[in-house]
């Protein structure tokens, strides 16, 4: 039976629980467990596909043609497993079902609530995802909750995972939380009272979580780390400190030093195999160590949120990894090479122009194109 781990943020959102999730997905698959992942999106839109690349960044398109969230792009970078569209839903996909079988007649006449119609379609949903990649075979899905503790939109998504708990039993569902530390200059300190707030309302959810990761701009002091285990109430070598790198690459390391697989191993009463992240540690020696540096030009419309081409990004800096080239990548706006010419694109050793929606900035797009095959600059095109 597959056991299940739910990956919940507080305090503020874009703390990286993707990246998170994917590395214990990435610790835990290097033990030999087989790994699945889920991201649930609390907004109402059924997908991602119509929505602003500057509100959502990336639409990852999924093998079997599904549009979905761009951390399902994170999740395949980081793990063997395959995503299709059953490993991200969304509230109006949920309510969409929800509805479809009210008016069949399913519920019999009942009066269909949040609490417990729409929480049983989520776990469902959540049961469903889990069977969708590796043949149904997976031993752990690894479930990322969209959102921050405490906003109204999460609630439901929050209130199913508590109810698999119950459910499934001991042993079965793992909690991760992932929070924000804040270092404020002006104290010269770090503060954990937003993390403590933060694990509070998660408890008076009724999810008591397994582990706490710390985001923070530095490493986070064991004095801080042994506060913060006190009042939230979790074990102080489950209190992990996640700081800045420089590379993604680098937080499944970062995450397994300080044993967050092996809590969660403990937790779900899994006894795997010690993990091994020698090609991790290869692929970040690689990384540091280019032997050559060329500049690519991004030419594109959503520039101002580089997230939009997610993607693409990653894949570049993989082909430089696998050819020891250090790849450095210059966004240019489309819509300023119309105004200004294309004198802009001369120092680059390659251009590539993402994809984009509607007329604006295509003059500046077909302006690149052009440049680029007339001074024979290699040039790819999406």
């Amino acid at each position: 039976m597959t056991k299940y781990i739910f990956i919940t943020g507080g305090v503020v959102s874009s703390l990286g629980k993707g990246i998170a999730a994917a590395s214990l997905a990435a610790i835990l698959e290097s033990r030999g467990l087989k790994v699945t992942m889920l991201k649930l999106d609390p907004y109402i839109n059924v997908d991602p596909g119509t929505m602003s690349p500057f509100q959502h960044g990336e639409v990852f398109v999924t093998e079997d043609g599904a549009e979905t969230d761009l951390d399902l792009g994170h999740y395949e970078r980081f793990i063997s497993a395959k995503m299709r569209k059953a490993n991200n839903f969304t509230t109006g996909q949920i309510y969409e079902s929800v509805i479809r079988k009210e008016r069949r007649g399913e519920y019999l006449g009942k009066t269909v609530q949040v609490i417990p119609h729409i929480t049983n379609e989520i776990q469902a949903f959540v049961e469903r995802g889990a069977a969708a990649s590796l043949d149904g075979k997976a031993e752990i899905a690894i479930v990322e909750i969209g959102g921050t503790v405490g906003d109204i939109e999460s609630l439901p998504f929050l209130e199913a995972a508590r109810q698999m708990g119950l459910r499934m039993g001991r042993n079965q569902v793992a909690y991760v939380h992932l929070t924000l530390v804040p270092y404020i200059a002006t104290a010269g300190e770090l503060k954990t009272k937003p993390t403590q707030h933060s694990v509070q309302k998660l408890r008076e959810i009724g999810i008591f979580p397994t582990a706490l990761v710390c985001r923070a701009d530095r490493r986070i002091p064991d004095d801080e780390r042994a506060k913060i285990s006190l009042f939230a109430n979790v074990r102080e070598e489950g209190v992990i400190s996640m700081w800045d790198v420089d590379s993604i690459y680098k937080i499944p390391q970062v995450l397994h030093e300080q044993g967050l697989d092996r809590i969660v191993c403990e937790e779900l009463a899994i006894n795997a195999p010690p993990a091994d992240l020698t090609v991790w540690n290869k692929l970040i020696t690689a990384q540091e160590n280019p032997q050559h540096e060329i500049t690519i030009g991004m030419v594109g419309k959503y520039v101002d949120l580089t997230e939009s081409y997610k993607s693409l990004i990653e894949a570049l800096r993989h082909a430089g990894i696998h050819t020891s080239t250090r790849v450095n990548i210059e966004y240019l706006d489309s819509e300023v090479i119309e105004t200004e010419g294309t004198d802009c694109l001369k120092k680059l050793d390659a251009i590539l122009v993402p994809g984009g929606f509607g007329v604006r900035g295509t003059e500046g797009k077909i302006a690149a194109i052009r440049y680029a095959r007339e001074n024979k600059v290699p040039y790819l095109g999406i």
